[in-house]
């Protein structure tokens, strides 16, 4: 008899394909259990990849069970578009959504589904370019929260709030890894009910897991006998993930010297998480038909720079200054912390988007031609944080979208165009600084301040404004960075109660040099009084 090995959980007994359909049954009776004992909606976590699609299925077909008076509990599935995701998986989400929808409305199944996106300040392209916040990274992982958990969690929130509890129910198991192996056993101790687990994140909303112990081949074993009850193909989507693995590969795994396709993962196709995006370059790999995404990804490959110090900010972007300590072979160093990409790079970022998103337009399939890489809100937020957060009164992205696109930017804000300043006072500006970067920041932070309260009826808060323009742009980058490495030393002076090093620092008391007969204590006087 055929065997589904679990490579993931060596040395666990495997189980026959006989055993597997033995526990899909007890997992059908289980599923119409809980929805039939309580009134608590259920909410279906989906991504559309095999796990969430074979719960899913999971819980259609154990539903579509139940006698027609039975089904009075409305299940929803919710789905999150980062809208950076991969673009033949995006079209594959929207078309499986819309599936659901006719089949659940045709078999009169109590299955609602939500495409769920994030608020236009929390998308990718208004914190990169609009902000400038640099590539994610393990240590600055600014993107995740915003684009996936947010929007979720807020429907969920929503839920809880209407119904006082829900049911979430996730594809997650343990064999993905040993780190969520060991989380879904912490939360399984602290069940309050059976097989239904706290979500620390979200009270009141408890998490169910219905194939936490289901290895891959179980899975793949499930979906290609299993008929799909809403006329989605499962074989689709085995090819889906077959062209986005590198050997052009997904079997099932009958012995342990067989490759599995688990570790074929889609996310958003700007992620620079992980160090290369290997199912984007095998679909375009495997693929003809696919080769129209190559700008995405050289896109995604000069984000994913080893080090982009010299595209981003001495300043954290608040314009403070930060250091740390780098140590770079063996050598220590204290050095500013790199902030938010550089005007030049961020308008760098958004012409590349823009030429990408016109070059697929016109190369791609025709079901793939209206992709919109960056919306028209989008762009209007990036223009409004440039205009009144940055000060860059320039105006650049209308002129840059004209550039790129040949067509005119038609911002749907209200006043978006009306200013006092702009790109020939701008120019102005440039010319009298003289190439002096800092001494143009100020001048234009300063003006566009004053612009801002011009209109105000009583201007509260205008000199404090002020002042923050001067603070932190009135010094060149090199006085701001030894500034900073002053403060940071006399902090540690004054933690380490180092009297003659605090006054050192303070008043300039610098012992004279033995070099130079001419040196003098750089204390106040001298500084005050100097020929």
């Amino acid at each position: 008899m055929t065997t589904a090995q679990q490579p993931e959980t060596k040395g666990k007994q495997t189980r026959t394909v006989a055993e597997l359909v033995n526990d899909i049954t007890i997992l059908s009776n289980e599923i119409q259990q809980l929805y039939c004992q309580d009134q608590i909606p259920w909410i279906i976590g989906v991504s559309w990849g095999k796990d969430s699609s074979t719960v899913l299925q999971l819980v259609w077909s154990a539903i579509a069970a139940l006698a027609p008076e039975k089904r009075t509990k409305t299940i929803h599935v919710i789905t999150t578009d980062t809208q950076v995701e991969n673009p033949i998986v995006s079209a594959w989400v929207r078309k499986s959504l819309q599936q659901l929808k006719s089949a659940a409305k045709e078999q009169e199944m109590p299955i609602e589904p939500h495409l769920l996106q994030p608020v236009v300040q929390d998308t990718f392209w208004v914190n990169l370019i609009g902000k400038g916040y640099p590539a994610p990274r393990n240590q600055f992982r600014w993107c995740t929260q915003r684009l996936k958990i947010n929007p979720a969690n807020h429907f969920i929130r929503e839920m809880v709030r209407a119904n006082g509890e829900t049911i979430l129910v996730l594809g997650t198991r343990k064999a993905e890894s040993a780190k969520r192996a060991a989380t879904m056993q912490k939360h399984q101790i602290g069940r309050v009910r059976d097989r239904l687990s706290p979500n620390a994140s979200l009270p009141n909303s408890l998490i169910y897991t219905p194939i936490e112990d289901w290895s891959n081949n179980d899975v793949w074993i499930y979906l290609n006998q299993c008929e799909n009850p809403w006329g989605k193909s499962n074989k689709e989507l085995f090819h889906l993930y077959r062209g986005a693995t590198a050997d052009n590969e997904c079997p099932l795994v009958v012995d342990t010297s067989t490759p599995s396709c688990g570790d074929s993962r889609f996310g958003c196709w700007v992620c620079t998480l992980v160090n290369q995006d290997k199912s984007m370059e095998a679909m375009i790999q495997n693929d003809e038909e696919k080769e129209w995404m190559q700008p995405l990804l050289d896109i995604r490959n000069e984000l994913d720079a080893e080090d982009d110090r010299d595209k981003r900010d001495f300043r954290r972007i608040w314009g403070d200054v930060q250091l740390f300590e780098r140590n770079k072979d063996g050598e220590i160093s204290v050095e500013p912390i790199p902030g938010p990409y550089t005007k030049y790079w961020r308008e760098h970022w958004l012409r590349k988007v823009l030429e990408a998103q016109t070059q697929i337009r016109r190369t791609a399939p025709k079901n793939m031609r209206d992709i919109t890489l960056v919306t028209t809100e989008q762009l209007s937020e990036i223009r409004r944080i440039w205009l009144e957060e940055k000060h860059e009164f320039d105006d650049s992205l209308p002129r840059i979208y004209k550039e790129v696109t040949d067509e005119p930017f038609i911002d749907p804000r209200p006043g978006a165009g009306n200013s006092l300043l702009g790109s020939d006072e701008w120019a102005v500006l440039e010319e009298i600084c003289q190439e002096d970067v800092m001494h143009l920041e100020l001048m234009a932070k300063l003006l566009d301040t004053e612009r801002q309260y011009r209109k105000m009826a009583r201007r509260v808060g205008i000199y404090d404004a002020l002042e923050k323009c001067f603070k932190t742009s009135s010094r060149s980058q090199k006085e701001a960075i030894d500034n900073a490495r002053l403060t940071r030393d006399l902090k540690e002076a004054v933690t380490q109660g180092d009297v003659t090093k605090v006054k050192q620092l303070t008043l300039g008391d610098a012992p004279v040099s033995e070099n130079d007969e001419t040196a003098k204590p750089q204390n106040w006087a001298n500084i005050k009084f100097k020929k």
